[in-house]
């Protein structure tokens, strides 16, 4: 491991009404240089992960982040865009920025102010992440119409599974419950999420709204460094690996009923890191919609093709079962507020990891993984962590 976080910071998400992109930007990274115990004049250069899509009239804000402290003016900010995976992409441009050996700490942002756009204008936004061109989607479902198609071509190829995806829905609402940063804080049980009613009405046929991820504000950032901070600082996580790996986006080039992007990316990440399942104590996939996580238990080899529902069901996958997945409660009820996501799952993991999760701590944690997809896994970022002192 040569590169580090060393701090961190994360505003709660949800619907803030009283802030603007600006203002969470700041609140996060603020937090995240006195987290770290850097001056703002240490910092070599800021990446800034944004979707935006529309969903916001302030598209350019890199600079905004120089508004954190008037010592980062001048310094190179940068913008960074990746769909639904922008966060980690502004990670990972911070990290190749260390690696470069032009900088010894980066200062990474991610943010998303998507509460202010009307219902039909976010699910309009939110098909930027899509292959416009030619898939064919419910443009007034947004990404839901997406997904929606998804888990129809899953349940014709291996039967209905509502049921299933209400589990994964209760477990990560259970989990939320216990996430002080969570949009929703709400454990509604398997009963409320298995159930269509007036308040879990079906969004796009077979999904209902407890399968589907809040619309949120929010930003989270970190302060990454390489070895040289080490020294000074109180804690830190390290890399063990990191890949990214870009599938095709026509959805027609594809097998709808598997994930093979995120398995790419899954697999040449732990077989960087030297490890297997076995050696991981959690992880942090991306739950965007409950199929999403049905569809990454067997893309990340938890069971095979068509089985997924044994990781939920045998409670592999809950907060003391054999991998804990999304113990923040996940995009699912933390909230996907899109640019800051892969940062928060980078920051909720170094949580885990410090033994800093509070009610969401995971028993005696060694390593953890995050995986983050931008689009239906067509941006994919996995990384392998652990605690380095």
């Amino acid at each position: 491991m040569d590169h580090y976080m060393i701090g961190w910071g994360h505003t709660r998400f949800g619907k803030h009404t009283d802030s603007d992109i600006e203002s969470l930007i700041v609140q996060a990274a603020r937090e995240a240089l006195e987290d770290a115990g850097v001056d703002a004049a240490e910092i070599d250069a800021i990446y800034l992960g944004h979707f935006n899509s529309g969903m916001s009239p302030q598209d350019f804000c890199a600079p905004l982040v120089l508004q954190v402290d008037e010592r980062l003016r001048f310094k190179p900010a940068t913008r960074v865009e990746n769909a639904c995976a922008s966060g980690s992409a502004a990670l990972h441009q911070g990290l190749n920025h260390l690696a470069s050996g032009a900088a010894r700490r980066v200062l990474v942002v991610g943010v998303e102010k998507m509460t202010d756009a009307g219902a039909a204008q976010v699910a309009d936004s939110l098909l930027g992440a899509s292959y416009r061109r030619s898939d064919l989607v419910e443009t007034s479902l947004g990404f839901a119409g997406v997904f929606a198609r998804i888990a129809r071509a899953y349940f014709d190829a291996y039967g209905d599974h509502s049921d299933v995806l209400a589990r994964i829905a209760a477990k990560n609402h259970h989990n939320g419950a216990r996430n002080p940063y969570a949009h929703l804080q709400n454990d509604f049980g398997f009963d409320f999420c298995n159930t269509e009613s007036a308040r879990n009405p079906v969004v796009a046929a077979p999904l209902r709204r407890t399968d589907c991820s809040p619309v949120s504000d929010g930003a989270a950032a970190v302060v990454l460094s390489d070895a040289s901070g080490l020294a000074s600082a109180r804690r830190a996580v390290g890399f063990r690996s990191r890949v990214q790996a870009t599938e095709f986006m026509p959805m027609a080039r594809r097998d709808l009923t598997e994930l093979e992007g995120a398995a790419h990316a899954w697999r040449q990440a732990m077989q960087q890191a030297g490890v297997g399942l076995d050696d991981l104590s959690f992880a942090e996939v991306h739950d965007c919609f409950t199929i999403a996580e049905l569809m990454i238990y067997e893309a990340i080899g938890l069971t095979p093709k068509g089985q997924g529902r044994r990781a939920i069901e045998e409670g592999w996958v809950t907060a003391d079962g054999r991998l804990p997945v999304n113990p923040s409660g996940g995009l699912k009820a933390k909230g996907h507020p899109v640019g800051a996501t892969g940062v928060s799952m980078h920051v909720m993991a170094a949580k885990q990891l410090t033994g800093e999760a509070g009610d969401m701590q995971v028993a005696s944690p060694q390593l953890g993984a995050v995986f983050n997809m931008g689009g239906v896994a067509v941006a994919n970022y996995a990384s392998v962590l652990e605690r380095a002192r």
